[in-house]
């Protein structure tokens, strides 16, 4: 069984992008590569379970067992070492990628305090869209009553878009909710 995004971006989304751009095949349309969820942990140096908690939170979230990143260089000022434990990250392909993009668009940001859509600036220019969440808590697997502590991420939508113009115009399509 696909999941309702993969059907909308064969069904609707690749016909209007073609039209669009004038691509003359139909593997020169914009789709998505990967999604990278990223959640830095700055307190897992002192309390290594909110390191713990925030693994179990994202792998909720995700569907998938998120990975510990640990720090590559150490940094006196925040009292890292190399090699200690910083944060978590899951990379999310196929049919799971598909399912939190469609869960992000559709139930996940309308539930931000006064959402009004997410920034067309965050483009990095090779077509990929970065966006910040500043709490784990706009997801619906997230129970409001065993979170010790609010955490932030980073959502990186890794797409195969040469251009922001195209990565834009395809987010679009697929139902991102941009700023007017």
């Amino acid at each position: 069984m696909t999941s309702r995004l993969k059907e909308k971006y064969r069904n609707e989304v690749i016909p209007a992008l073609m039209e669009r751009f004038q691509y003359k095949n139909v593997m020169e349309v914009p789709k998505l590569e990967k999604i990278v969820i990223n959640m830095g942990i700055g307190e897992a140096r002192d309390n290594p379970k909110a390191l713990e908690n925030a693994v179990n939170e994202l792998s909720l979230i995700t569907g998938q067992k998120p990975i510990v990143t640990k720090a590559k260089k150490s940094v006196a000022n925040f009292k890292i070492r190399q090699g200690m434990n910083v944060g978590a990250k899951v990379t999310l392909r196929g049919e799971k990628m598909y399912d939190f993009l469609d869960k992000l668009m559709n139930i996940s940001l309308p539930r931000v305090r006064d959402f009004r859509g997410v920034s067309s600036s965050s483009f990095d220019g090779r077509g990929n869209y970065a966006l910040g969440i500043k709490e784990q808590l706009i997801f619906p697997e997230i129970d409001y009553d065993k979170v010790e502590s609010v955490r932030g991420m980073d959502i990186v939508i890794v797409t195969t878009a040469k251009t922001d113009e195209e990565a834009k115009a395809f987010l679009e399509f697929m139902g991102m909710p941009f700023k007017k």
